[in-house]
Formats: structure tokens, sequence, C-alpha cells
């Protein structure tokens, strides 16, 4: 199994999204490019700006972290997930 990526470093997470697929037979033309990006900040009325703690990552089954076209691969899992956890005023100062 590969692992990219590591959303679990976030712990009780305000926010999860997550996807699987799985395909009997999967082949690509060209190397595929992908690019995730997370990031936000919430903000209310009258109250402190909270940042937004993210990370994100997969597991595969049967598929390479890089692939290569033309080759037909088998039996493929894919999961992916996302989290994110606000952060606020009281987070900062229980790491100092």
């Amino acid at each position: 199994m590969v692992r990219k990526g590591d959303p679990d470093r976030i712990a009780e997470p305000d926010m999860e999204i997550g996807a699987r697929a799985h395909a009997r037979e999967l082949r690509f033309h060209s190397k595929p490019q992908t690019h995730v990006e997370l990031h936000g900040e919430v903000t209310e009325r009258g109250r402190r700006r909270q940042d937004v703690e993210t990370g994100s990552g997969s597991e595969r089954e049967n598929l390479p972290e890089e692939v290569e076209p033309g080759v037909t691969y088998r039996d493929v899992d894919v999961r992916w997930r996302a989290t994110a956890r606000l952060r606020d005023a009281s987070d900062e100062r229980e790491r100092r």
C-alpha cells in the first residue's frame, strides 16, 4: 500500500471529506498532474479571525505513487481524505 500525505496529523478535525474509488483495470494515456491545495479562514462579526489547519492524503493499493502511461494496473483501490480544524486564540496559547 502506498500512503501519501497525512490527514491524521490533525486531531479532532472540524471538517472531513473523503472519497474512495475502485477499478478492476486502470490505464493512463499520459502522466497525470495533480495538485491539492487547502486553505481558509473564518471570521465572525466583531470576533477574532480563526485560521484553518488542514491536511490531506491518499492510500493506494496496486497503484504506485507515480503511474506510467500505457501500463494497465489491476484491482486498484484509492482512498483520499482531507481534514481541517479551526484554530483560535486558545489553541495558540496551548501551543506555547
